[in-house]
């Protein structure tokens, strides 16, 4: 047993069963995962948990991903968090605009693998370590 304490990802999507499926993958490696199904109350868990980093689905009611992203970006708390989109949206323009216009750190198009999702979170949590 490791007296590190496991890294906290924070996953905003509106749909319960992919926050379900998300926890179950990234649970397995070791990741806590605290899941909410709407921006405001995603933007509010980030401020009280911390995490390392957070997947951030677009297409949402209320607060859509973008605006949630815009939120984080502009709050001093938030704005070194890495963030993950998770998004049905597969055109190559969102893409596009995501990392290149918006710089996230990486784009998972839905439907996705477990491996995809575990290799991009490490590699976001790497890049991440490694540049503070």
């Amino acid at each position: 047993m490791t007296d590190e304490e496991p890294v906290r990802i924070v996953c905003i999507e509106d749909d319960p069963k992919t926050i379900d499926l998300v926890k179950l993958i990234l649970r397995r490696e070791g990741f806590e995962v605290i899941g909410t199904t709407n921006g405001r109350d995603g933007l509010t868990a980030i401020e009280q948990v911390q995490p390392q980093l957070v997947l951030l689905d677009l297409m949402m009611p209320d607060m859509d991903g973008w605006e949630v992203y815009q939120a984080m970006r502009a709050n001093e708390g938030m704005k070194h968090i890495p963030v993950i989109v998770l998004t049905a949206k597969a055109q190559s323009i969102d893409k596009v605009l995501g990392l290149h216009i918006a710089k996230v750190n990486d784009y998972i198009t839905k439907p996705f693998s477990p491996s995809e999702l575990v290799q991009s979170v490490r590699k976001v949590l790497d890049q991440a370590t490694a540049s503070s």
